[in-house]
């Protein structure tokens, strides 16, 4: 996607500045809903100039896809080390990796997920692609290369899949609502990964074959 030469001029703060406030307005808001006023009162700009740097509202809009999924790509998904076959270890370690993504980025997570539920969006092939690749590859970073062979035999493996996957984003979402308002580089995480570490060892307990049951 070509970036529009005058908006890539400016200085990076205010480019961050642009970007967070329109990132926001439109997390919170569907396209139709959300206020380009409220992005430029929010960024400290003339509304002039937000469309001097973009065209239209379609314009940023597309540019903010592009950029929001480039920050997931870059500090998300390759951040995941696939080589890891244990899925719940592997979840574990993605939980990790989501958590410091999402308290850098809550705005672009939001922003990313509202876009996945808006079936109404009309966007260029060249951004449609892109999304249905971020897709394929997140179900990759989950389910590649796991050793199934740990599970039990007696439980349908994908019900196992979604079981774990549920517990595990059922407890880092209960923390990331408590954590709301609060600065995460001031919270001491250490005793939630070891509650959690817990949960993850009766989870395994609960659907992982037991010592002595592997052929």
């Amino acid at each position: 996607m070509a970036i529009t030469k005058t908006f890539k001029n400016l200085d990076e703060s205010k480019q961050k500045r642009i970007l967070n406030a329109a990132l926001k307005e439109f997390a919170t808001n569907d396209y139709e809903q959300a206020s380009t006023n409220r992005i430029v009162k929010n960024a400290g700009i003339g509304k002039g100039m937000l469309f001097y740097y973009f065209q239209n509202k379609k314009e940023l809009y597309h540019y903010l896809i592009d950029y929001a999924i480039n920050i997931m790509i870059d500090e998300y998904f390759s951040l995941i080390d696939t080589k890891e076959s244990d899925f719940v270890e592997r979840l574990k370690q993605i939980a990790q990796v989501k958590s410091t993504y999402y308290y850098n980025h809550p705005d672009v997570s939001n922003f990313i997920g509202n876009i996945f539920l808006d079936d109404q969006a009309q966007l260029p092939e060249g951004l449609e692609n892109r999304l249905q690749d971020l897709q394929i590859r997140g179900y990759s970073l989950l389910y590649d290369d796991v050793d199934t062979s740990l599970f039990r035999d007696d439980v349908d493996v994908e019900k196992i899949y979604k079981l774990i996957r549920w517990s595990i984003e059922g407890y880092q979402n209960e923390l990331m609502n408590s954590f709301k308002g609060q600065n995460i580089s001031f919270i001491d995480l250490e005793p939630y990964w070891e509650e959690f570490d817990e949960y993850l060892e009766i989870l395994k307990t609960s659907f992982y074959k037991q010592e002595g049951e592997f052929k």
